[in-house]
């Protein structure tokens, strides 16, 4: 069994690759750029919705409730006549990227942190290269990519910018699992 303290090179090195390799994703490569489409009359929807001071949060339209309130004929009804939507309303102003991209580096941390504990917990000190790389790749891949797929199946997101994000986690999983397997103690 390896002690979890003795990975935090592996653990730190993983995250800063994994934030680095992302960089390169969207704002390089840019095969994120259909992910999300624009309103038919973007501006009729945003004279619409802009008066109505929207704070931030997850909404739904329509809005049920509760499960009798979904049973309903006028909320069938609603559903038939839509639009049926989820949304997630974001505060008015310019993206400050600061605080996600802080957000996001301390999430790659802790999928490190996860695929190293997991690593610690089943392989012992000079485990070789492959065997690291397989272990702490999948639960890396698990972390960065399956959490996505709830969104699909559930509210609707569509299928192609899923997949995209799951080649991205695939991407950094395979960047944690050679960190991983690169600096695993031999001794």
């Amino acid at each position: 069994m390896v002690s979890l303290t003795s990975l935090w090179l592996a653990i730190l090195l993983s995250a800063v690759l994994v934030f680095v390799v992302s960089s390169i994703v969207h704002m390089v490569l840019k095969y994120h750029k259909d992910d999300f489409r624009r309103f038919p009359d973007e501006e009729a929807v945003r004279r619409a919705l802009g008066p109505l001071n929207i704070p931030p949060g997850d909404y739904a339209l329509p809005y049920a409730g509760s499960m009798e309130a979904m049973k309903s004929p006028e909320y069938a009804a609603k559903l038939n006549e839509g639009p049926v939507l989820h949304a997630t309303v974001m505060p008015n102003g310019p993206f400050a990227m600061g605080a996600q991209l802080g957000q996001w580096f301390l999430f790659s941390v802790l999928v490190s942190v996860f695929a190293g504990y997991i690593a610690s917990r089943t392989l012992d000190v000079g485990t070789d290269y492959l065997t690291v790389f397989r272990i702490t790749g999948t639960v890396a891949f698990v972390g960065y990519a399956l959490g996505d797929m709830p969104q699909s199946i559930w509210y609707k997101r569509g299928w192609g910018a899923t997949f995209r994000s799951m080649f991205d986690g695939l991407l950094y999983a395979l960047v944690t699992a050679g960190v991983f397997g690169w600096r695993w103690p031999s001794m």
